[in-house]
């Protein structure tokens, strides 16, 4: 059995009837933005991970203050579902991705990297299992081509890709996200990359607990359908979650050191250079690329890697290259950097792509934000925001 499919029908892949150009170029609004479309105030909406979405839902210092200390509630609209059934569906996704598929526990999750060949990173997704079943997460902007992707290596296999339909998501991000959704009576996750199922006010909702450095952050699945997602963003907000838009997650998830395909890891990127390894199983078997991060793993280091900074000066653009203190000689680039407007007063962060040399002796870097200077150091754990 091969190809994506709807339902129990397989359908050819170009019955998807936008392309990832299209996508970028003419995002479509979440359904979370739809709703506030009856607002009384207008929300600016902007392209986020291919996704119309709002910037900003309350003032930036309050956005970040829940963030980094309360409880934030947000749209996650861009996430796209995807079931993989078929007899061989656990063999086939190992295969296909960098971390363990059929050592998953139920309810379980693992991040992934999709390589080609030459191991170079396609793109990322994540791997859910519940009970016997396989689903996978990808962002919007890279939904068309990584489905594509995977479509090309069905050949003989019992796997049909099957798109999900019917449900957004909304984010709960924050060190009080776990104090608030007891308060609303629904279930806590103590550990990360774990999911679970509550059934709340008529809704039948998935909750997920991802990955985070700085905080608890869960995904809540609901029906994209009124009331059902108003009455869910409704009981966050009254249980105490600020509202915040995408500038403001943008700029944590870079304090995090969280990267995002696409602008902190593109194509050219090998998995060991964006400092992943969370991403990565070593004895899980053979998948594509596999002979390349095996590679690199026993024989030697790559020679940059992706990293943390904390920068003292302007916001630096992307791409803005960094030079060793005293010296002219580019050691790597900035590929985001964000400022957040904290109680303590303001503290600009970034993931940076440095060649591993520079990275010696907790060395400072230059930068220019135009004429303006500016300095910036390696992180060697995750920063305080309190």
């Amino acid at each position: 059995m091969r190809g994506i499919s709807s339902g129990n029908r397989a359908v050819p892949q170009k019955s998807f009837p936008m392309t990832e150009a299209d996508l970028l170029a003419s995002p479509q609004a979440t359904p979370f933005a739809a709703l506030l479309e009856s607002a009384a105030a207008p929300h600016q909406l902007a392209n986020y991970r291919g996704v119309l979405t709002p910037q900003e839902l309350d003032a930036p210092e309050a956005e970040i203050a829940a963030l980094a200390a309360g409880a934030a509630c947000h749209d996650m609209g861009w996430l796209r579902r995807v079931a993989v059934r078929g007899e061989d569906r656990f063999r086939w996704l190992s295969g296909m991705v960098t971390n363990t598929v059929e050592g998953l526990g139920t309810n379980a999750g693992a991040w992934n990297l999709v390589l080609n060949a030459q191991g170079r990173i396609q793109g990322d997704l994540t791997v859910w299992r519940e009970g016997e079943t396989l689903e996978l997460e990808i962002a919007a902007d890279q939904y068309e081509r990584l489905l594509a992707h995977l479509e090309r290596f069905i050949v003989m296999d019992d796997v049909e890709l099957v798109p999900l339909s019917g449900e957004t998501a909304l984010g709960l991000t924050g060190p009080a996200a776990d104090e608030l959704l007891a308060r609303v009576g629904l279930p806590v996750l103590s550990e990360q990359m774990t999911s679970t199922r509550a059934e709340f006010n008529g809704m039948d909702l998935r909750i997920a607990r991802g990955y985070g450095q700085l905080a608890a952050h869960y995904t809540l699945w609901a029906p994209e359908a009124q009331p059902h997602l108003g009455w869910l963003w409704k009981f966050l907000r009254t249980a105490g979650a600020t509202p915040v838009g995408s500038i403001s997650l943008d700029a944590f998830r870079i304090a995090e050191g969280i990267p995002v395909y696409g602008v902190d890891m593109v194509e050219r990127d090998l998995p060991q250079e964006t400092a992943q390894l969370r991403a990565l199983h070593f004895s899980k078997g053979c998948y594509l690329g596999q002979e390349i991060v095996e590679r690199i793993r026993s024989r030697g280091n790559v020679h940059r890697h992706l990293r943390p900074l904390e920068l003292s000066g302007p916001v630096p653009a992307t791409g803005t290259e960094l030079a060793l203190e005293g010296g002219g000689t580019a050691i790597g680039h900035i590929t985001s950097a964000a400022t957040l407007q904290l109680p303590s007063g303001p503290r600009t962060f970034a993931l940076a792509m440095i060649r591993g040399e520079a990275e010696l002796n907790n060395q400072l870097f230059t930068y220019h934000a135009g004429s303006d200077p500016g300095t910036a150091r390696v992180l060697a754990a995750p920063p305080s925001l309190q």
